[in-house]
Parts: structure tokens; sequence; C-alpha cells
């Protein structure tokens, strides 16, 4: 299967699908699906930019909604995460995951779907130590600190797909911690010299991130944020371990990227419990060449490093979408003939589906979802691994056996579950509202998703529910 991954969309739709478009004619080849790593910007109308935290300057309403409102169709399926620059109340309506618009789905604030029997799965959203540990308290209309803190990772989500066995692909906006190491450092010096302190001192990426990828061990990671190309092979169970480094590194200055020094700089330092042993702690550097929010990515601890089977992880990160800039690769990804329904044509159908340990996951890790400050303690890994497994059970037994024995009906199909719906309208119908933030709205696939799953619709319940 042919996969087109993207990094920094930045709401430039029109272009990416166009040089997808181009790559086909000119290759000779047919794109089955396309990942995109953060920044999507999915605006639906002048509202929705209220919620997006650059400055009014950069609250344009790019390609999205043209794509929403059916004015224009995906030409391919597209899955997508989110970054530091989104319209992050629409990416709240579907905080599980779900269609943004039509043959365009949203993963989740964290999540894992399957393509063709691809399993998939991402963490959106960047790092900052302060609200790491917190529950997600951000309420609309927001103010200044929630608009940015609501995008800001928490280390629920990073314990839920710690859970995940081995995905094929992994998409996340920043990069995992020293992954330069396992590149051409050198060449990537040379391109953004900026980066060196960092670099030097082990503080490029989000180590939560590379506990991630020392977990899972996915065949490829994909990532954005830095806006460059950069490749990488990480080796595990061979002995090629990250030495541990102590110091901490001022972010470099870019003179290149847009500074927004509007948020309160805390050095506090993150650490993950439980499940995951306590490690020294690290900055995560400042976005290079990036619309840059003050200190909102610092330093957070990643999970253990387990010994585990040789194997590797391709790394590859992405630019921005802008004219000859490295921001669209190609890949092909084996797929098994069994889960391969094909067209008329003889093609591949890319197939979009949940993944059931994915569902087990959210069902399980449900009763620690907090939507106040306050974030309730975690089990230890074995007895979450354990009410994971119970979940699974459910998940076979109340899900993909129920489909199976209903006429028509694909076990695990996301379209036999969520329906993609407009919740907002499009643009032109802001009025005098057009620089007020948008009222809330319940998500109609977020309802049903929580149903099949049987747990409560805490992200946006009906009002007075």
């Amino acid at each position: 299967m042919k996969v087109a991954v993207e990094g920094c969309c930045h709401g430039a739709l029109d272009a990416i699908y166009q040089q997808i478009q181009t790559l086909e004619s000119k290759n000779k080849y047919k794109v089955d699906l396309l990942l995109i790593c953060g920044d999507f910007q999915a605006v639906r109308n002048h509202r929705d930019l209220q919620c997006m935290a650059v400055p009014p300057k950069y609250r344009q309403l790019g390609d999205f909604y043209k794509y929403y409102t059916g004015e224009k169709a995906a030409p391919v399926l597209t899955i997508v995460i989110g970054g530091n620059h989104e319209a992050s109340n629409y990416f709240w309506e579907l905080y599980h995951g779900g269609w943004l618009a039509p043959n365009i789905y949203f993963l989740g604030h964290a999540g894992c779907v399957q393509v063709n029997g691809i399993r998939i799965a991402g963490a959106s959203g960047i790092f900052k130590n302060h609200d790491f540990h917190q529950g997600h308290h951000e309420r609309m209309p927001y103010d200044h600190g929630s608009m940015r803190s609501i995008y800001h990772i928490r280390e629920y989500n990073i314990r839920r797909l710690s859970l995940l066995s081995t995905p094929e692909i992994f998409l996340s906006h920043d990069w995992p911690q020293s992954i330069e190491r396992h590149g051409d450092v050198q060449g990537l010096l040379r391109r953004k010299p900026f980066f060196r302190q960092d670099v030097n001192s082990g503080n490029l990426g989000s180590p939560p991130l590379m506990g991630l990828l020392q977990i899972l061990r996915p065949n490829w990671w994909f990532s954005a944020h830095l806006h460059v190309r950069f490749e990488a092979i990480v080796r595990h169970g061979r002995g090629d371990q990250i030495p541990e480094e102590n110091g901490r590194a001022v972010p470099p200055t870019n003179p290149d990227e847009i500074s927004i020094l509007d948020e309160d700089f805390d050095e506090a330092s993150v650490r993950l419990e439980g499940p995951f042993p306590e490690e020294k702690s690290a900055v995560v550097p400042q976005n290079t060449e990036e619309i840059t929010l003050d200190s909102e990515e610092e330093d957070v601890e990643p999970p253990p490093r387990p010994v585990v089977p040789p194997s590797e992880t391709r790394f590859i990160a992405l630019d921005k979408c802008l004219p000859r800039r490295d921001f669209l690769e190609i890949v092909d990804i084996p797929v098994s003939s069994e889960t391969l329904p094909l067209a008329t044509s003889g093609r591949a159908i890319p197939r979009l589906t949940y993944d059931p340990e994915w569902l087990a996951i959210s069902r399980a890790f449900d009763a620690y979802f907090s939507t106040t400050r306050h974030q309730a303690s975690y089990p230890d890994e074995a007895t979450a691994r354990a009410r994971v497994s119970k979940a699974l059970e459910w998940v076979q037994e109340n899900i993909v056996r129920k489909a199976s024995n209903e006429d028509g009906k694909s076990p695990l199909s996301v379209d036999e579950c969520q329906v993609f719906v407009q919740t907002a309208p499009g643009p032109g119908s802001e009025g005098k509202a057009t620089f007020q933030q948008p009222p809330w709205y319940t998500n109609p696939q977020t309802v049903a998703l929580c149903d099949m799953l049987g747990i409560e619709n805490k992200v946006n319940p009906p009002p007075g529910a």
C-alpha cells in the first residue's frame, strides 16, 4: 500500500492533495492513504479561528472548510493528528477520534486504528510540564491559558499508548528525544545550526515520545514540528541505547522563528510514576522556524527503556507545506492479501477500522479520564494490563462478535459507528460574532463511540446531561 506522509499542514490541504496528484501522474502509481503529522488546522469558520493559539495576523481560514462543507472532496483517505496550532475546540469535540470531514479522520488526542490491517497509532499535541499530570480541565470559552494547555499532551494519553502492542506506524508532532543521534546529526546541524546547543546537551525532542518509541518499537515513526526533513534508524535490543546526560539547555534563538512571549516560564520537572520509573529530567527545546508560544515545551520524563528483542524503527521527520520544501514522503507498506478489499480495477480499497486493543484500552482507562485539574492516581502496570485484557474480552464479545452476527455489517468498521455530521456551520454564518469564540457543540460521533464502548461521554455531553 502506498502511503503519503505530510509534515505540518498549516491548513494547506489543496496544495498537499495537488502534490500527491502530481507525484501520481509523474510516477504512474496511486496513493492509497495520506497521514498528516499535526498543525492540521481544521478550521470550519471564522469563530473557530478564535480558538487557535496564534497571533491574529496568522488566523487564516485555510482550505479545510471547503472539505468540511462539501465544496471539495478529499481524494484520498486522510488520517491526521493534532499539533500546537489547531482549532482546538473542534479537536476536543472528537477527543476519542472521528471524521473531521468526509474521508478525513482525526486519530484523537491519542489513538490507534487500522487501515487494511495496518495498525496506525499516534499522539496529538506537544508537551508542557505544568499540564502533563493534570486532567483535561479546559472549558469554552477558552482564556489565554486554556487555549494553550488544551493541546498539551497529558500523562493519561502517554500511559494509554504505552499499553499497546507494536503498531506498524506511529505519528507524533514532536520528535522523540535525541532521535538525531540515530541519523546524520552533522547534516542536520548544517541545515539547522541553532539546534546545536540542544543536540550537544541531549535535549532535542520529547522524552516521553522516545520512551514510547522504545516500548512500542513501531516499524515507522513519522513526525513534524521542527520544519526540516530528517531520517534516522533506531535499533532496539542491540545495546543501542541513548546514554543519560546531565545539564539543562537554554533553547537557542532561531532568527527565522515567530516568537510569542506570552506565557509564564515554569521549570518544574515532570515524573511518571506507577508503571514508569523515575528518570532524570530534560528540557524539550522550543520549536525552530515555528510560531512559538514561549516555554510551552519543557522537561518531561520518559517511560522506562525495556529489554527488547532486536528490531528497528525507521524515523522520518518532514517539513511544512511550502514550495521547495521536503514536506511530503511516499512510503510502501506491505499489506496482507487477506485484509485487502479490492475495487473493480484490482486495486485495494483503503478500509478504516477500529483497533480492538485500543478500544479495550479506551474502555479500561475511562475511569481515569479526568475533566478537572485533578488527576486520580493510575494503577500499576500489571493491574492496568489485566484490566485491558478483561476489557478486550468485552470488546470481542460485545462489538466484534455482535457485528459479525448482523447482516451487512463489517466488524470494527469505523463507518458502522461514526458518521460525519456538520456540528458548526461553514464560513459566512458568523455575522457580528466573527471575532467571538463559537458555542459548545456535542458531536454525535463522540456520543456514538462512547455508546459503543459502554462509557460515559465526558468530552462534550449534551447540555443538562
